[in-house]
């Protein structure tokens, strides 16, 4: 690898050649024994190929806006008076982060598209009686604790969120009776209700105006190669539409994951 793309002393534990990669969500290790899980969110999977484009492994971190990612960051010494120990701040060599359409990047980087959008989106039964995000008001939603909409719903629209670990569970809490709607990302549901089991569940209230959040590589612009590599990979992602394909891999695993875990009939 050239110039500072990977870090040159990683965290204990990420060996060696690591790029380090903020993101909304980091993805539990998976624990053997336990139900496969596909998250809401395809950005572990763009920050992989990130990693794989500049020859490193992945170290996802969690996208706290509050303090700095990028670079080396000073311990805090707020602390040094209760005999706590300081911690430097955590550091990244690049962020995945959702902007809406418009929305200001962190000083000295560069955002680079990576295609993908966020709007929330809610499907329910077909004969529900919701046709409005305003109805959503006293009913039970269910969303994912790695979607971006999760105490959205109940500031907004008074609604009574259930979140769920992945998708699928709230997914299938839908198809059993255990909540009124499910909101996740449009891109995916439009996906999901292809398939012709979940006809049943058609019904839909589309992303409200301004909902849009589009997901962006943002890298420091000091670093240069990085740049040019994630700029390339965008690129490449747009020419052979691979979130198109990426999106519907991950839409079939969804549907395979309430498949195999629904034991019970749908809610009539």
């Amino acid at each position: 690898m050239g110039g500072s793309a990977a870090h040159a002393a990683p965290a204990a534990g990420t060996g060696p050649q690591t790029l380090t990669v903020a993101m909304h969500y980091v993805v539990p290790p998976f624990v053997p024994g336990s139900k496969v899980r596909t998250a809401e969110a395809p950005d572990t999977d763009l920050a992989e190929a990130l990693a794989g484009k500049v020859g490193a492994s992945l170290h996802a971190i969690p996208d706290n806006a509050l303090i700095p990612v990028f670079g080396t960051a000073a311990s805090s010494t707020a602390n040094a008076a209760d005999g706590q120990s300081d911690a430097p701040a955590p550091k990244a060599d690049a962020l995945l982060r959702s902007l809406p359409y418009g929305a200001a990047t962190p000083a000295s980087t560069q955002a680079i598209p990576t295609g993908y959008a966020s709007r929330p989106m809610a499907i329910m039964r077909s004969d529900t009686d919701i046709k409005s995000w305003d109805q959503l008001k006293g009913r039970t939603v269910c969303l994912s604790e790695g979607g971006l909409y999760t105490g959205l719903i109940a500031a907004r629209y008074g609604a009574i969120e259930k979140v769920f670990r992945a998708p699928a569970d709230s997914l299938l809490t839908l198809r059993t009776g255990g909540c009124d709607a499910a909101v996740l990302d449009e891109f995916m549901l439009d996906e999901l209700l292809e398939l012709p089991e979940w006809k049943k569940f058609s019904a839909r209230l589309a992303p409200p105006q301004k909902s849009g959040a589009a997901l962006n590589l943002i890298v420091p612009e000091g670093n240069p190669d990085l740049l040019a590599a994630a700029r390339k990979l965008a690129g490449e992602w747009r020419s052979s539409h691979y979130l198109a394909a990426l999106n519907k891999k991950r839409v079939r695993d969804i549907a395979f994951e309430v498949y195999l875990d629904q034991t019970v009939p749908d809610c009539h």
